[in-house]
């Protein structure tokens, strides 16, 4: 019987926990005036915005009365496009933002800047710079969030304690998974494509929190392997995995 460290994780105050990412989602809504603008689709930003998320893979459609019946009657199967924009005195600074129906970001993306002296030009050029992050990210629409709340990961308390790890349990490695890119840490998919886990980083190095849907652990790498490990019925169950980041 093994002894090592093993990360308890306490999740504070989180209930109904579901962490979204952007291939939950296959329409995004765009506003047809961002905050920042004086009039709808100035200097085409609106429209470009709407192309831009097209080329990426979403289906995109304008935040009116127009909208397909399938949003219309549950806008939670749609992410929300913002634009935000920093001020500044030569150049012109934009940041794409990307948030479910609860208003929980979901994607935030690297400034896009522009120096060009033509209004038009500079909005438009930094807005593609803006979406450079989105299009480095891979996207697959694995399944729709309809109608789930997703809220924000709190902190989490790590506790390092020593505990005897029931061999018996531990399973070899399965088909590979590949790890995919979120803004706190990735997400496994299998070749259906399915979403098999979401992993989120913490400060220790291949070390992450982990969640299936059903349980709640770590993946940790040990001796060059990773293992999904958990508690279940009071036992540690340790999973052996085969993932390709």
């Amino acid at each position: 019987m093994k002894r090592y460290p093993l990360l308890l994780l306490l999740f504070a105050t989180l209930s109904g926990y579901a962490q979204n990412t952007i291939n939950n989602y296959e329409y995004v809504l765009v506003p047809e005036q961002y905050s920042f603008s004086k009039e709808v689709d100035q200097y085409g930003l609106n429209n470009l915005t709407k192309d831009l998320l097209g080329d990426k893979g979403f289906m995109a459609y304008f935040d009116d009365k127009n909208l397909p019946a399938e949003i219309a009657n549950d806008r939670c199967k749609a992410m929300i496009a913002d634009i935000i924009e920093k001020k500044g005195m030569f150049t012109t600074t934009l940041t794409l933002i990307l948030k479910d129906c609860q208003g929980n970001v979901v994607f935030k993306g690297m400034e896009g800047k522009s120096r060009e002296k033509d209004f038009k030009t500079s909005y438009n050029d930094a807005l593609k710079k803006a979406f450079i992050s989105l299009n480095d990210v891979p996207y697959t629409f694995i399944g729709e969030v309809s109608k789930v709340a997703s809220v924000k990961v709190p902190d989490a308390v790590v506790v390092l304690k020593d505990r005897a790890a029931e061999a018996d349990d531990s399973t070899g490695p399965s088909e590979t998974l590949y790890a995919q890119i979120t803004e706190n840490g990735f997400q496994l998919i299998d070749t259906t494509p399915k979403k098999v886990l979401t992993l989120f980083k913490t400060s220790i190095p291949d070390c992450f929190i982990a969640d299936n849907g059903h349980n709640k652990g770590v993946v940790l790498k040990k001796d060059g392997k990773w293992y999904f490990e958990y508690y279940e019925n009071d036992k540690l169950i340790s999973t052996g995995l085969q993932i390709k980041f």
